[in-house]
């Protein structure tokens, strides 16, 4: 059999040395999109069934801006599944989680009977997207007056940055403050007093001074108001004038960045922010 030169045999097999594996490859890329201390990205936003201020159903530009804030986490709210006609009787948040290519929890805190036999039940609520597994998921049906709507408190655990965490969302009632404040104390009483590290966002239907937001903010800390600059209005979307959307964290997540997506895909403006765990 012929011998290669030495010299060509020398770097050959220094170049098998350097080269890395297609399984070492794999593994590296994954160790850089989730490696300890890299940025955490997480957005909340009321996406009013996919309805913009234009009047256009347009589940596609919602989930472009989702796509390019690079959010690792979100919370929506308002969200369809086989609701009715005004959604087209789409299960969206099915059909987020297949688009952006992450997994997904969902929480039916309106529950109907289908209008024909065999149909799907029709459904309104919020809905948690994750780039990483959801390894536990649990929703729990919040305080509500005989004219109220019902509301729930969705909290989904995963693991990000080679952390555990909780990733709380909710969705206030609109139109009466006493049940609000209800509502926001049976989430205290809810995710109160565990180590685990923690995010509550959601779409609280009440400004930050207000008995309901203090009750929180006396537990968690409010990410706007610590890294975010200007009044963080997100509603209405046309003309923002209030600050009504919320990010709310533990002490082991440290918010770095906080901002306001301009966009008329809803009638509120999503809020993206950036933390890091520890």
């Amino acid at each position: 059999m012929r011998k290669l030169p030495t010299r060509l045999l020398v770097t050959f097999v220094g170049l098998l040395m350097v080269l890395p594996t297609a399984a070492d490859a794999t593994a590296r890329g994954n160790d850089q999109s989730d490696r300890p201390g890299r940025p955490l990205k997480v957005m909340t936003y009321n996406i009013h069934h996919g309805a913009g201020i234009d009047g256009v159903l347009d589940l596609e530009r919602i989930a472009r801006i989702i796509e390019n804030s690079g959010a690792d986490l979100v919370g929506l709210q308002e969200v369809d599944r086989h609701w009715s006609a005004r959604s087209n009787w789409v299960n969206q948040p099915a059909w987020f989680a297949a688009r952006l290519k992450m997994h997904y929890a969902y929480a039916a805190n309106l529950d109907l009977p289908p209008l024909n036999p065999g149909e799907p039940r029709r459904q309104y609520g919020t809905a948690i997207l994750s780039k990483s597994p959801i390894k536990h998921f649990e929703n729990t049906l919040l305080p509500k007056y005989p004219t109220g709507e019902q509301r729930g408190l969705a909290v989904a655990t995963t693991k990000l940055r080679g952390v555990d965490l909780r990733f709380a969302n909710t969705h206030l009632t609109s139109n009466n403050n006493a049940e609000r404040l209800e509502q926001a104390q049976k989430v205290v009483e809810l995710l109160d007093g565990s180590t685990v590290p923690t995010l509550l966002v959601g779409d609280l239907n009440a400004r930050p001074a207000a008995p309901e937001i203090t009750t929180l903010t006396k537990v968690w800390r409010d990410t706007w108001a610590e890294v975010g600059a200007g009044p963080g209005y997100t509603s209405p979307a046309e003309n923002p004038a209030a600050r009504i959307d919320y990010l709310l964290h533990t002490r082991k997540v440290e918010p770095v960045s906080a901002a306001v997506l301009t966009t008329n895909a809803s009638d509120h403006l999503p809020v993206i922010a950036t933390y890091t765990l520890s």
